[in-house]
């Protein structure tokens, strides 16, 4: 649920500036994410709720300036609204659902890409302890934002009314953002993104070859072998990071990239089966009910409907 303190509440109020930026800059563009004049920015806008999303997300801040919003990561569910923030610390498929939203009052969010080398270079200049144990950290956490973290986000979209002080000012209040998370509350996963050796750093590694072979059949003993960890020990720090087995984790890439051929290329479902690794259409037909809450034909109507 919504914190509802009377901290939090003080953050809902210091959210009114960027509430406005992100509305005006999404104004008139229509539902979805929309790039910026900033690489590394861009900004969310939708009016209608329940809307599903589903996506491989890539590491990324997501600040919630307006609206409600639920993720299903493997079977955990996080609750997320106005004045909070999420992290996603390496690539993890995602089940998003926005609870609420209107024409009126539509779900906004700001997005910012995290980068490990820009992180690296913050890390490098900061004092950290060096008596605390590295645990296996989850790749995903919610957070209440501060009052800083805000006025961060909303110095840099504000450069969007000034693009010729973005490559001059942008950079500089990027490295603060990233800065502010390190320092956070919920520091120790953003650490070890640019960390490394860090199981989470092994894992990410781990993780960007399944995304770029996830039609080919998993060798788990060697993407063990990989991140120089024994099997037993691999499968629960990859546990630990995504929620998921390495096998639940390609099944999920397979299904999300077999639903965008449907959608985006117009394939049948049993072509969309082969060519994401799958030998039986049946089982893919099941898979594919069973994480998307229908069969993969009625889906895709319904998506193309709404």
């Amino acid at each position: 649920m919504v914190d509802e303190s009377p901290t939090h509440a003080t953050t809902i109020d210091a959210c009114q500036e960027l509430t406005q930026l992100v509305t005006r800059h999404t104004e008139g563009r229509g539902n979805g994410i929309h790039s910026t004049a900033i690489a590394q920015l861009e900004l969310m806008r939708e009016s209608v709720a329940p809307t599903a999303l589903c996506s491989v997300y890539e590491p990324t801040l997501c600040i919630i300036v307006q609206g409600r919003k639920e993720t299903l990561l493997g079977k955990e569910t996080y609750h997320y609204g106005a004045a909070q923030y999420i992290v996603v610390t390496v690539d993890l498929p995602l089940n998003g659902t926005i609870v609420e939203a209107a024409p009126d009052k539509p779900y906004l969010c700001f997005k910012l890409s995290l980068d490990a080398t820009q992180l690296w270079d913050i890390i490098d200049q900061i004092q950290r302890r060096s008596d605390k144990q590295e645990g296996s950290v989850r790749g995903l956490f919610v957070s209440d934002a501060s009052a800083s973290l805000i006025d961060c986000a909303t110095r840099l979209t504000r450069l969007l009314d000034t693009p010729e002080d973005i490559p001059f000012l942008a950079p500089m209040i990027i490295r603060e953002l990233y800065y502010r998370l390190l320092m956070g509350g919920q520091s120790e996963a953003v650490w070890q993104i640019a960390t490394s050796g860090s199981h989470m750093q092994r894992i990410a590694a781990v993780i960007k070859q399944i995304k770029a072979e996830f039609a080919k059949s998993l060798r788990v003993d060697e993407l063990a072998e990989q991140a120089s960890m024994s099997s037993a020990s691999f499968h629960r720090h990859f546990k630990a990071v995504t929620s998921m087995s390495p096998l639940q984790y390609q099944k999920q890439l397979r299904l999300l990239e077999a639903r965008r051929l449907m959608l985006a290329e117009d394939a049948d479902a049993t072509y969309a089966a082969y060519q994401v690794g799958y030998e039986s259409p049946s089982q893919f037909s099941r898979e594919y009910s069973r994480m998307f809450g229908t069969p993969p034909k009625k889906d895709i109507e319904r998506l193309r409907v709404a």
